[in-house]
């Protein structure tokens, strides 16, 4: 019997019918056995306000974020592109759940992946998420790289992934991140 871990997907997109949404569904179904998979919401995660925080604490919906991500061995993050670099919503998400203490970044095994309707596959906002990643301590996955461009011919109309080779790179990403999380656990 294989080892199991527990990974969070968060998704960096609100839209319910982004390419980043269905690569992400994408992730959990491709993931390999004993990996067990969750995605989480960020919908309701208020705009950062320092103001707000000073006077009534975390928002309920950031106290949720950071306990799943802390319960979750690895998470798997999707990223749009927009203007070349990722959301506002996931960046929001993630400045409001690295707040102290206990940032749960720090030290968790971290697979980014995201895919456009460009040929590019969000290649700059991944460069972005790992910078903004790495300084929260976050242990990003260096490969596999997926990007998945052309997202249009990638899923069908349901938005299941579609494509052999983009399925393929989504499955090795999950080996790697299952391998990788199990050699940090010790």
């Amino acid at each position: 019997m294989s080892a199991t871990i527990k990974v969070l997907g968060i998704p960096g997109s609100l839209r319910a019918g982004s390419f980043n949404r269905m690569a992400l569904r994408a992730a959990g179904e491709l993931a390999p056995d004993g990996v067990v998979f969750e995605t989480c919401e960020i919908r309701d995660i208020p705009f950062y306000d320092g103001d707000l925080e000073a006077a009534h604490g975390l928002p309920a919906s950031v106290v949720e974020l950071r306990a799943k991500i802390h319960a979750a061995d690895a998470l798997v993050i999707t990223t749009p592109e927009y203007n070349a670099s990722i959301s506002g919503v996931l960046k929001n998400a993630i400045d409001w759940a690295s707040r102290p203490p206990q940032q749960p970044f720090d030290g968790k095994p971290i697979a980014i992946l995201g895919t456009s309707p460009g040929a590019l596959g969000t290649v700059r906002a991944q460069a972005h998420l790992r910078q903004i990643l790495a300084n929260l301590n976050g242990l990003v996955l260096v490969q596999p790289n997926v990007m998945i461009g052309n997202a249009g011919q990638r899923f069908d109309a349901s938005g299941a992934l579609v494509d052999e080779p983009s399925k393929e790179f989504v499955r090795n990403l999950m080996v790697a991140l299952k391998t990788f999380t199990l050699k940090m656990k010790g």
